[in-house]
């Protein structure tokens, strides 16, 4: 196991899986896109962002100009193309929305979502090698679509928000489902916080 990126926005993964060849999705970019960068710097592979947040795409842009395997898909991902309501973080300072409103805040903006599956026939891709997901309480609507599609996806990032910012009371119950879903078809490698790093069973 390595650790890619900063110390807020780094993941572990497996070495040695990845390479020239790899296909990288990683859906939620904030402004730290450090994870990204460095897998691309290491493996040279093609790395897909997907955010539809307004200083995300603009921070991506700003770090990626001249990296011609980094794609920045603008929207949210979600279990179907639609339009949704994409709440702001209680600090402004801050830059993550919500599409279930993890922070209960009122003001939103209203942005464009699509579904996993057509990100990646857009883009000629008929499985993912890593999928690295941030995305603020939408993870379990993201790995239900991945399981229930059979997507083809190797190792699996996914951070479970409700750890530090619950829904509610039945949050854990959510959390330990997800991990025991995850389990039947993937080996849970690493957990860092509120992090966790699964890569396909053989």
């Amino acid at each position: 196991m390595i650790r890619l990126g900063s110390d807020y926005g780094g993941w572990h993964i497996p070495d040695h899986i990845l390479n020239e060849n790899s296909i990288c999705y990683c859906v939620g970019c904030g402004e730290d896109i450090t994870f990204d960068l460095e897998l691309i710097k290491k493996y040279n592979c093609t790395v897909v962002g997907i955010d539809p947040t307004p200083r995300a795409i603009t921070h991506v842009n700003e770090h990626t100009k001249d990296i011609s395997n980094y794609i920045l898909e603008p929207v949210g991902l979600w279990n179907e193309k639609t339009i949704l309501k994409f709440y702001e973080p209680k600090n402004k300072k801050h830059v993550s929305h919500s599409f279930l409103n993890l922070q209960k805040t009122e003001d939103f903006i209203e942005v464009e979502a699509d579904t996993l599956l057509n990100i990646m026939k857009k883009h000629g891709h008929n499985q993912i090698d890593l999928i690295k997901i941030d995305i603020e309480g939408s993870e379990y609507r993201v790995l239900n679509y991945i399981l229930a599609n059979e997507i083809d996806v190797n190792i699996i990032c996914v951070e479970f928000d409700e750890m530090h910012l619950p829904l509610d009371h039945n949050f854990r119950e959510r959390i330990q489902k997800y991990i025991e879903l995850l389990s039947k078809n993937y080996e849970l490698l690493k957990q860092e916080r509120s992090n966790f790093t699964f890569m396909r069973k053989k």
